[in-house]
């Protein structure tokens, strides 16, 4: 039996797991951690890091041993997977010139603007050119001793193999990538930019070489089996694959890597990536472009916003129960809620609500703030409410959309996976009508990212050159439900949809109202 080793480093926990040459998670641990503010900055201790990836492995290891009967010693690949973007900087001699600042902060909205013009492209503010961007104009002293930067899974990668390489896809947090390297014509600009401001470095010196999904990306040494194995037991010399980001094992775990398919994931917030058939015309600060671990583009929208309101709502409703002495599990509760929402009337009772608990950039909103409107003739009813927050969940994705649609972009399925599916039907159904398209939720979703990056491991030690084959293959027996929106949804979105275009103004208005 091969024994494939998949650990990703998400934003609230370490997560790894073993699978089989079939794709089978056969083991698993996790690690639980969280970031902190250090400086007025979001960070993770790199200790912490390297402790998690230690402590989520013995779980595994542990729970390999009392289902196998034996220790773990050897593995055949390994991978590694992390949030994306981020800024790691680091000297010649490897030290930390900087604590990690990770996806979340937003102190670059300036340094974004000023690149996205200047490279007539979206550079979003988490990126890691845009943290260096600011580093440089704010004249930060550790700028001039740089001698690598790093994402996540970068760094812990060249860690356990030595290796400085990147997948394609987390890469793509870094500086704009064509054709599966990142973009010359780009790099000359914005290195002809630093030199006027002082800095004679040129950017790409500084970067992890991008590789694509299939290649070598090293071996596992025996200082890296020592950092994953506190034991000493694991031996050295595991394949390891192109380390990558939490989007690109996202679009693995759910198959979704070619031309006009999509996967969205829906909980907390939302994130929809579309990969593209050709590029978009132009550049939108709406639209992120990142890559499939194949080298695909792929458009990607994002709110801020997604079950929050839903799940304040529901704790209100099981309050209200709760005073007539009744005790209705909450999973039941949202089951019942939801389900309730398909009796809702065509015009959704002329109710609409915004979800906004922060502020909504494609929404043009900079602060939160939760609204819900209904025309003096509307018809309020349980039906109608649980309908509006349904669609208020994923309200934010169409305005995004709408570019897409402006740029004929067509979507042919979309994978689905995030709180928002649980209860069958009702969250897909929704989606569907949203982006006009087949939404699919397979069994296997919950595994994660771990088991994405796991599954690049596989492919590389097969040395694999067509993912999408490689993927319809590892997930042909997996158990799947779809839903097809009727036109009747579809219209009662569109009305929806409609009305809650028109509210946005009085939205922002009272965001900034508010906030003031």
């Amino acid at each position: 039996m091969k024994k494939i080793l998949g650990i990703e480093l998400g934003s609230t926990r370490i997560k790894a797991v073993l699978c089989d040459e079939k794709g089978k998670v056969i083991a698993s641990g996790i690690y639980e951690w969280e970031n902190i503010l250090t400086g007025g900055l979001w960070s993770y201790p790199l200790g912490k890091a390297f402790e998690g990836l230690a402590e989520s492995y013995a779980a595994l290891a542990a729970d390999y041993r009392s289902k196998f009967g034996e220790d773990l010693t050897t593995l055949d690949a390994v991978g590694i997977s992390a949030m994306m973007h981020g800024y790691l900087a680091f000297d010649k001699d490897g030290n930390l010139l900087a604590p990690f600042r990770t996806w979340r902060n937003t102190n670059t909205a300036e340094a974004s603007a000023t690149l996205s013009e200047m490279l007539n492209f979206h550079i979003p503010m988490r990126w890691s050119v845009s943290q260096y961007y600011k580093s440089v104009t704010d004249k930060l002293p550790h700028v001039n001793k740089i001698a690598h930067l790093y994402t996540l899974s970068g760094y812990v990668h060249y860690m356990l193999s030595g290796e400085r390489v990147l997948g394609v896809n987390d890469a793509s947090g870094m500086f704009p990538i064509k054709n599966g390297e990142y973009d010359r014509e780009k790099l000359e600009i914005f290195n002809a930019h630093l030199s006027s401001l002082g800095v004679k470095t040129k950017f790409e010196t500084l970067l992890p070489r991008p590789l694509l999904a299939g290649e070598c990306a090293g071996h596992l040494t025996d200082e890296g089996a020592r950092l994953l194995d506190k034991s000493g037991k694991l031996r050295a010399g595991a394949l390891m694959c192109p380390p990558e980001g939490d989007m690109g094992t996202g679009m693995i775990a759910t198959n979704s890597v070619m031309p006009k398919t999509a996967n969205v994931s829906s909980g907390t917030s939302v994130n929809l990536c579309v990969v593209l058939e050709r590029p978009l015309k132009k550049y939108y600060p709406e639209v992120d472009i990142v890559e499939t671990p194949d080298g695909h583009d792929v458009a990607m929208l994002h709110a801020n916003n997604c079950t929050n309101e839903i799940n304040e709502w529901v704790s209100l409703f099981s309050e209200v129960l709760s005073l007539f002495g009744a005790d209705v599990p909450r999973g039941e509760l949202f089951t019942k809620l939801f389900q309730k929402s398909l009796e809702s009337d065509p015009d959704v009772g002329s109710n609409v609500g915004y979800n906004f608990l922060a502020g909504e950039p494609v929404a043009g909103t900079e602060n939160g703030m939760l609204m819900t409107l209904r025309a003096p003739d509307g018809k309020l009813t349980l039906a109608n409410f649980m309908q509006m927050q349904i669609y208020s969940a994923v309200a934010a994705l169409s305005l995004g959309m709408d570019i897409l649609d402006g740029e004929n972009i067509k979507i042919s399925s979309v994978m689905a996976h995030g709180g928002f599916y649980k209860t069958d039907f009702v969250g897909q159904n929704a989606t569907s009508a949203l982006l006009g398209a087949p939404v699919t939720v397979m069994k296997t979703a919950g595994e994660g990212g771990a088991w994405g990056v796991a599954l690049l491991a596989l492919f590389a030690l097969e040395k694999g050159r067509d993912l999408p084959a490689f993927l319809d293959r590892i997930f042909e027996s997996t158990e799947k439900s779809t839903v097809t929106a009727s036109d009747a949804e579809k219209s009662k979105l569109a009305r929806y949809m409609a009305l809650y275009k028109s509210g946005l103004k009085a939205e922002k208005t009272a965001s900034e109202d508010v906030h003031a």
